[in-house]
């Protein structure tokens, strides 16, 4: 006679979308739709005094209205902020106790709202940064999604001296460096002893905003860590990738002291030379201002972040995006550090150049392995630190078990 089986315990309900609420999230979307109301209130007035214009008509300014229809749209806007100034201020008030009764157990994480606030912030975060929008993400250095506690990590025996950063691309987060079950920093840890920190940032600011606060914290972290840094090595993948270099470029300019300490740095389908998805956005924008009746919804063809714009040539300087042409020369490889390039191309090995110029989908291949037709504007990957991962797409490159191979082999160098 066979022991009847234990009864499992019931799955937990699934969570409803009123209990992934938190009280700021309230205040945030009540934000964002009085400024939604604003700025349709602008393009309709746009497209009226293009029709008035039409008639010879002239507006108060250039794109508004003049006369009682210019007194009725100011109104709008006007209401508009009054409305958002009391909803802002009563939502606040009721903030702590909606608090109470809304968030999750301590220490839980909401893998869902945190990929919805990362999408979000990827592609207006410098909005809702510059508007102090409760949506906009903080930087921050964490593990398994919460904040990293180095020393309680040293309690716990989990703190070695082999440090590795990885850090994610636009309108992602540090916990989707988990695809299919796999985590390139987890992989890595268990077989070669590295101590994986990821980062979570805001990815709809500019690459050189980040860069720059994220060589703050690597200055913060690796003088606190709580033993010695044998070794400190990072992954980016996508932006990521980006936001590394220029805070390298940052930092040493700086004269921080953890540039010193960086011995490796891999490149996950990086947009070293810029990519091809803004570059269409961009040409949205010319196509709608050429018609005066379709240039007021030029506007919404806008809402790309200033990450996303940085993405058109591969910026990671304040002086890249405030160059008049946008195109000054790229900032090199860090010297006296190994670096490493990882493309994917979702066509076969023997393909067509127009194949090989769709890359992964989102980035081509020659700018995932920086390589330009003007060796000046490239960069110098050596050919045995360049991998390219055929019939593979952009976000595949976090769970392929070859990419984990690769990444096991220059990471354990000597």
């Amino acid at each position: 006679m066979t022991d009847s089986p234990s009864p499992q315990p019931p799955a937990p309900a699934p969570r409803r979308a009123w209990q992934q609420l938190r009280a700021s999230d309230l205040r945030a979307a009540a934000r964002l739709a009085t400024q939604a109301t604003t700025g349709v209130t602008h393009i309709v007035e746009g497209v009226h005094q293009s029709v008035h214009a039409s008639l010879g008509l002239r507006g108060s300014a250039p794109g508004r209205t003049g006369g009682l229809t210019g007194l009725v749209y100011r109104g709008v806007r006007g209401t508009t902020r009054w409305i958002d100034a009391g909803l802002q201020a009563a939502l606040g008030r009721l903030e702590p106790w909606l608090e109470r009764v809304l968030h999750a157990a301590p220490g839980e994480v909401d893998v869902e709202r945190e990929a919805v606030l990362s999408a979000l912030n990827g592609v207006l975060g410098d909005r809702l940064q510059a508007d102090d929008n409760p949506l906009a993400l903080p930087m921050l250095l964490r593990q398994q999604g919460q904040p990293l506690d180095p020393l309680a990590l040293h309690a716990a025996g989990q703190a070695s001296g082999k440090l590795l950063l990885l850090v994610h691309g636009l309108c992602m987060n540090d916990l989707q460096w988990t695809q299919g079950g796999h985590d390139h920093g987890a992989h890595l840890a268990r077989t070669l002893g590295y101590t994986p920190v990821y980062l979570r940032y805001n990815s709809g600011r500019h690459v050189s905003d980040n860069a720059r606060d994220l060589a703050e914290r690597l200055e913060a972290l690796l003088a606190a860590w709580p033993v010695p840094v044998q070794e400190f090595s990072a992954i980016g993948h996508s932006m990521g990738g980006l936001v590394l270099r220029g805070a390298v470029h940052w930092a040493r300019g700086q004269r921080q002291r953890w540039p010193a300490q960086l011995r490796r740095l891999v490149f996950l389908g990086t947009p070293h030379l810029g990519a091809p998805l803004e570059r269409a956005g961009h040409g949205i924008d010319l196509l709608l201002a050429s018609n005066p009746y379709s240039r007021p919804f030029v506007h919404l063809a806008r809402l790309r972040s200033a990450g996303i714009t940085d993405l058109r040539h591969g910026h990671v300087r304040e002086s890249d995006w405030r160059a008049p042409d946008r195109r000054a020369a790229p900032v090199p490889l860090p010297a006296g550090v190994a670096c490493y390039a990882v493309a994917a191309a979702l066509a076969e090995r023997h393909c067509g150049l127009a194949d090989r110029l769709l890359g992964d989908g989102l980035v081509p291949l020659n700018s995932a392995l920086g390589r330009h037709d003007t060796p000046a504007r490239g960069l110098a990957f050596p050919p045995a630190h360049c991998h390219v991962a055929w019939q593979l797409g952009h976000l595949a490159l976090l769970g392929d078990a070859a990419v984990a191979d690769r990444l096991v082999q220059w990471l354990g160098a000597n």
